[in-house]
């Protein structure tokens, strides 16, 4: 099941998102409709804030008076907090049996007004934020909801920001024009990334990706810090670090359109435990690869670090993303094999020496231009510079102190 959370700034325009988003076949899990069942009279959610802010949040008939309450839970932030811990797990209880009940094969759209506040943009595979400026969002409620001017700010003032929002965000869609052009661009995400993600995440496969070079793009630490703070959170305790690898972590440097990540664990065991977790975060296991070439060098003797040729010590679990949108390769490694300690020195050597980096692009290129698109062609053509390279570069780890 691929699992969208969709959020944006209260007027943004997520409701007409959702509308387009289920005419297009997708499950809408609406966090506003639920939060509103788990405080209908009678339910435990309205005795809780009725204990907590008063009687005077009620209206005649027993139902709950939302202005009334608006009033007192958005005075300020310890108030909202209050809110919030009654009203969340309640909402999050609700929303787990409603995604119990649909087929697994199914494209779910998480609605969550509050996704980014709470911290939850992680544990979805695909975040989409819909956006509008603040004055246009200050009229949308004034003249389409009825609120007054100060009410709006207040509310939107004690939303994420802007920035908050764009750190989560896996597509951002603008709001300001008509709602044609975004029902358009709606459908046209829904056709080209999202089904073909669930069809991957069906089959237990990885999108596929340009086998080509493209210029250094200054987006791709951001990418890659969202993709490594899901991951983190679809692995929780198994695993030891999470870290941004390979050419996309080094600033200024060409690359293939591909974030590599690295998870390290303890055990190839380990490894293995994380297949569905992370099949869940949208990323299925290459059975097919299980192991690094070794890079060794026979004249790598660097004291302190182990540079074995081992094959063993070169195995490996790898996974790819099957978001067509964003290509990713996640390496699970075991911490303190050479394969695991080389990944991230690499990084460091070529960001810390502006003349290996050079040499590295020229070879990049090089390789880039004879492979024509083959993988394997790419990769082997490389691989006579990293042996002399791994030798070079724990040279520069065991001179400067560097350790993994």
């Amino acid at each position: 099941m691929l699992r969208i959370g969709l959020t944006g700034g209260i007027g943004a325009g997520k409701s007409a998102l959702s509308k387009t988003f289920s005419e297009c076949g997708g499950i809408i899990v609406d966090g506003d409709v639920i939060a509103r069942e788990v405080v209908e009279p009678g339910t435990d959610g309205l005795k809780s804030l009725v204990d907590t802010f008063g009687e005077d949040i009620l209206q005649p008939d027993g139902s709950l008076d939302r202005p009334a309450l608006a009033a007192k839970a958005f005075a300020n932030d310890e108030e909202r907090q209050k809110l919030n811990a009654i009203v969340h797990p309640l909402v999050g209880k609700r929303r787990a049996e409603i995604i119990e009940s649909v087929s697994p094969d199914s494209v779910v759209v998480e609605d969550i007004p509050l996704l980014v506040e709470s911290g939850m943009a992680p544990l979805f595979p695909l975040v989409v934020i819909v956006h509008a400026d603040v004055e246009l969002r200050v009229r949308r409620l004034v003249e389409i909801r009825g609120m007054t001017e100060d009410d709006a700010r207040a509310r939107i003032a004690a939303q994420a920001t802007d920035e908050q929002r764009r750190a989560v965000a896996d597509i951002w869609l603008d709001n300001s024009g008509c709602p044609q052009d975004l029902a358009q661009r709606a459908q046209d995400i829904w056709q080209e990334r999202i089904l073909p993600f669930a069809h991957n995440l069906t089959q237990r496969q990885p999108a596929r990706a340009e086998v080509r070079l493209v210029p250094a793009d200054l987006s791709w630490p951001d990418q890659a810090r969202r993709i490594v703070n899901r991951l983190k959170t679809s692995c929780g305790h198994r695993v030891l670090r999470v870290d941004h690898i390979g050419s996309t972590a080094v600033p200024n440097l060409d690359a293939k359109d591909v974030i590599d990540i690295q998870v390290t664990v303890e055990s190839l065991d380990m490894a293995d435990e994380l297949a569905e977790p992370l099949l869940a975060a949208g990323c299925p296991r290459l059975e097919h690869i299980t192991q690094d070439a070794a890079k060794v060098d026979a004249r790598s003797t660097v004291p302190g670090f182990d540079h074995s040729d081992d094959p063993a010590l070169w195995h490996k679990r790898i996974h790819a993303s099957a978001d067509p949108g964003r290509p990713t390769n996640v390496h699970i490694r075991v911490a303190g094999w050479p394969n695991q300690q080389f990944a991230l020195l690499f990084v460091d050597w070529l960001k810390a020496n502006a003349d290996v980096r050079e040499r590295y692009s020229q070879v990049k290129n090089e390789a880039d231009a004879g492979a024509r698109g083959d993988i394997v062609r790419y990769v082997t053509a490389k691989e006579p510079w990293f042996r002399d390279a791994y030798r070079q570069a724990w040279e520069w780890a065991d001179a400067t102190g560097w350790k993994p």
